[in-house]
């Protein structure tokens, strides 16, 4: 008698560990501003899209400013999947040493993809970098990758920080502002400002974010090595999917419909993304969501021989491109 209620309560365990087991993942993704960060979207798109949604995994969005946060955030196991750019990933690596891998791309400044620039008005006077000289020039903040870019195309022009410059912290939405009222002189314009920028007439750019540091692994999808090895198989099943989401955005059929969807997540007309999103003019994005490691590597090289990073790393013991190509392949591309 004891032992059949011993062996019920075996059988009753392992009935609960393997319900238990087949619960999907919940995945944790931060973002900060629609549509370069596209997570957002996960939630709002056509069910049929996310084919293995709700089965094997499900999302969780969590909007936060940047890259900084993001990076404290996935170190704290507030979120799974962190969406950081390239120096906050070698930043966490070799100053948090924390041990992670860049899985996806969400975005990248490569081939023919549109590179974000510095703008100035065209009544400055400055022509030329040369023409920076005594001048205020705005970054999202020091020490971004905006900061680093600028920096160094001063430098390779000779000039020297506090000396023939002067750079200062401006939020990307009120670049565009500081400009027309002349609270400064240079300004970072990041979609949709720099089109509003051209409309205007009065502006124009002095040098692109390429033109400085080359060709960039901008914004990238990390995670911790363990989380990764623990939950392969759910997050190449979250990866096909995603990969399904970014081929529909880009299908000129669904522009109106993704618009709608960018429109309703900030809260603003639709008719502001519908001319540009998801077109050659957007923000560079790999349709399968790959990234170069060897890129990568050239990107966090530079951010340390600028000095922004204490040091570099190997990209390849920090890189996992198998993810996105055994869910590319599950995607059908």
């Amino acid at each position: 008698m004891f032992a059949g209620r011993v062996l019920f309560g075996l059988a009753m365990a392992a009935g609960l560990a393997s319900a238990a087991s087949a619960e999907p993942l919940k995945i944790r993704i931060n973002w900060s501003v629609a549509p370069a960060h596209i997570t957002p979207m996960i939630t709002e798109v056509p069910k049929s899209i996310y084919k293995n949604y709700g089965k094997t995994y499900t999302v969780e969005t969590i909007r936060m400013r940047g890259s900084g946060p993001a990076l404290t955030a996935l170190a704290a196991g507030e979120v799974d999947v962190g969406a950081v750019n390239n120096q906050a990933y070698a930043l966490g690596i070799v100053n948090g040493k924390q041990d992670i891998v860049a899985i996806a791309s969400m975005l990248r400044d490569a081939g023919k993809d549109p590179s974000n620039g510095y703008w100035v008005r065209k009544d400055s006077g400055i022509n030329a970098v040369k023409d920076l000289e005594g001048k205020r020039i705005a970054v999202n903040a020091l020490g971004s990758g905006v900061h680093a870019a600028a920096k160094k195309v001063l430098l390779d022009n000779g000039m020297q920080p506090g000396k023939n410059y002067q750079f200062v912290e401006v939020r990307f939405g009120a670049m565009l502002s500081s400009l027309q009222t002349k609270r400064i002189d240079m300004g970072f314009l990041v979609l949709p400002f720099n089109f509003m920028a051209e409309r205007d007439g009065g502006y124009k750019q002095l040098f692109t974010m390429r033109d400085a540091m080359g060709e960039q692994e901008t914004v990238l999808w990390i995670a911790k090595r363990d989380y990764v090895a623990k939950n392969r198989a759910a997050l190449v099943d979250f990866l096909a999917d995603h990969i399904r989401m970014r081929r529909w955005a880009y299908d000129p059929a669904n522009r109106q419909a993704a618009a709608e969807i960018i429109g309703k997540i900030m809260r603003r007309p639709a008719k502001n993304y519908a001319s540009w999103v998801f077109t050659d003019r957007d923000y560079g994005r790999t349709r399968d969501a790959s990234f170069s490691p060897a890129r990568l590597q050239k990107n966090v090289d530079d951010l340390h021989r600028l000095g922004v990073t204490p040091g570099t790393l190997d990209v390849a013991k920090h890189s996992d491109t198998t993810l996105a190509a055994d869910a590319k392949k599950q995607a059908g591309m």
